[in-house]
């Protein structure tokens, strides 16, 4: 993932910074690994970042080597209260709706997989809600 963030309106001209989310081969394979002992997983990189989908729907994402899935009002909470962080790309104040996956959940497939079909139930509502784009 690319961040950009703008220096000090002070300076003669607006310059842009930009911070490269590195993400590991390593991890992303065994993300890819794991996922996949679920349901099939396609993984497709972007902005620096990796997206991941499964029955179409963009359910989670790859950054910083961290694994985050798509949350909605009935899932955060399972989130939060393990102390998990919101994936904030443009700083604290901006969150996405998705966030950090437990190390535990990941490594175990009995545990990641209903937390995995949660997470593409939240993406298939949310593909739902969205109206159509024409062509």
């Amino acid at each position: 993932m690319i961040k950009w963030e703008t220096r000090s309106h002070r300076e003669s001209r607006s310059r842009r910074v930009k911070t490269v989310m590195a993400i590991s081969k390593s991890y992303r394979d065994f993300v890819v690994e794991q996922l996949e002992r679920v349901a099939p997983v396609t993984a497709k990189s972007m902005f620096g970042g990796v997206g991941l989908y499964a029955q179409g729907l963009f359910f989670a994402l790859i950054a910083e080597d961290r694994l985050y899935f798509k949350v909605d009002d009935s899932t955060r909470p399972d989130f939060e209260r393990l102390g998990r962080e919101a994936f904030r790309p443009f700083g604290e104040e901006n969150a996405m709706g998705y966030y950090e996956v437990p190390a535990d959940v990941l490594e175990d497939a009995a545990q990641l997989e209903p937390w995995m079909k949660k997470a593409i139930d939240v993406a298939a509502k949310a593909k739902r809600g969205k109206p159509k784009r024409s062509r």
